[in-house]
């Protein structure tokens, strides 16, 4: 059985303004004018979290996420309505029609199940909240590719050949079947975003703090350092560094829904 990694809260902070474009853009979307409640399902270090109780600052807003590193980071943000706990959003459970907005940001690509959830998410929704969803679509890019064909060799197999990323999640049109079913109202798009990284093998430098971690984590002291460096210098080719930086593009899909009944 895979074990969940141990996310680092200052490795996923590098480039934390790339990190945070897409939840802008997302957010852009909910129309939610004075929502009580405000939830954050995957709410890593907080940072993201924090701007929904400065857009709504009469809400009471609430991160979730399962890891303890991550919800440690996020506490001394806390005030008397921005809260945060350790838990599973799989596991998650809100009172019928008690949340006016859900936030699930960069989340929902590490739950295979992920379409089974959005029944009970929108269920937890208020008529007239709003569900805002966005994970990475970019499972073929060359740094997961590298890495899924990496961790697949020997000797790295037998460690972390089940815990590179899977390369197939949901797109804009499979959202938009199963929160339609729901009976939402919803936008669901794509974008790729052309990040322009700075310093010396940036890729490896941003993955580590997100799809690769898994791998990382699952491999012994020893293999670890030696896949890295190996993994790093795939990366370096694939993505050439340039005297104005390194080049990502990284592709994103969104879903805003709005509960109609």
């Amino acid at each position: 059985m895979r074990t969940s990694p141990v996310w680092n809260p200052e490795q996923y902070g590098k480039y934390a303004d790339e990190r945070g474009r897409p939840f802008a853009d997302l957010l852009a979307r909910v129309r939610a004018e004075e929502p009580s409640v405000v939830v954050d399902l995957g709410c890593g270090p907080g940072n993201l979290t924090a701007t929904l109780r400065d857009r709504w600052p009469t809400a009471a807003v609430h991160g979730v996420d399962s890891s303890p590193e991550m919800i440690d980071a996020a506490r001394p943000l806390a005030t008397d309505r921005l809260t945060f706990e350790v838990g599973d959003l799989r596991a998650w459970a809100a009172p019928p029609e008690s949340v006016d907005v859900i936030v699930s940001n960069a989340t929902l690509q590490w739950v295979p199940e992920q379409l089974d959830l959005l029944p009970g998410f929108v269920r937890a929704l208020r008529p007239g909240g709003w569900l805002a969803l966005q994970i990475p679509g970019n499972g073929d890019a060359p740094s997961h590719a590298i890495l899924r064909e990496l961790a697949g060799a020997e000797p790295y197999a037998p460690y972390a050949g089940e815990a590179a990323p899977r390369p197939d999640v949901p797109g804009p049109a499979q959202y938009v079947a199963a929160l339609s079913a729901e009976g939402c109202s919803l936008d669901a798009w794509e974008s790729t975003y052309s990040h322009l990284l700075p310093g010396e093998n940036a890729v490896l430098e941003w993955v580590k703090g997100t799809g690769a971690r898994p791998v990382l984590q699952s491999l012994p002291d020893g293999l670890r350092e030696r896949f890295e460096v190996e993994y790093g210098a795939r990366l370096a080719v694939a993505y050439p560094r340039r005297s104005f930086g390194t080049l990502l593009p990284f592709r994103r899909v969104f879903a805003v829904a709005r509960k109609e009944r």
